[in-house]
């Protein structure tokens, strides 16, 4: 099987509704705006990584136990990888012909991955309220999500 057939048989695997879903979607936020979310929230996420991977590294690191520090560092790692991650993603989304949809969902998955899974490891890192980390895997789902609308999408990039 060739790369290009995987790819189709890979697009027809996602339902019908969620297409029309996604392409709704990209008819209401215009490429060009959902460009500019991305690179923001990227932008943001980036920044808010760095600040707080130094403010564990100085501020936290005689307050909390070497546990809680390796969890909020975790969170601070993951949220820089999806933050450059996002960037691709509005970088393709722009130049994007077709698939502008995957790389949409790609885009929102991403932030939405960022917001529970980092959000929830810094909170369970400074609270030590551990049903917290019983929400992280939900952000990691949705990180996941956003790496499969990527592949969906690049194997059809024009």
């Amino acid at each position: 099987m060739s790369l290009q057939e995987l790819a189709v048989s890979l697009q027809e695997l996602v339902p019908t509704y969620l297409k029309s879903a996604v392409t709704n979607l990209i008819n209401i936020m215009s490429v060009a705006i959902l460009t500019r979310i991305f690179i923001a929230a990227a932008a943001v996420f980036g920044g808010l990584s760095v600040a707080g991977g130094a403010f564990a590294s100085h501020a936290l690191k005689n307050q909390l136990t070497d546990r809680a520090l390796a969890i909020f560092e975790t969170g601070a790692r993951y949220q820089m990888y999806h933050a450059l991650a996002l960037l691709l993603v509005a970088l393709l989304l722009s130049r994007a012909e077709q698939s502008q949809g995957f790389f949409a969902a790609s885009g929102w998955a991403f932030i939405a991955g960022t917001i529970i899974f980092s959000g929830s490891l810094y909170a369970l890192s400074l609270t030590d309220i551990k049903w917290l980390g019983a929400i992280t895997p939900l952000g990691g789902v949705a990180y996941i999500l956003g790496w499969l609308s990527l592949a969906v999408a690049a194997w059809s990039f024009k």
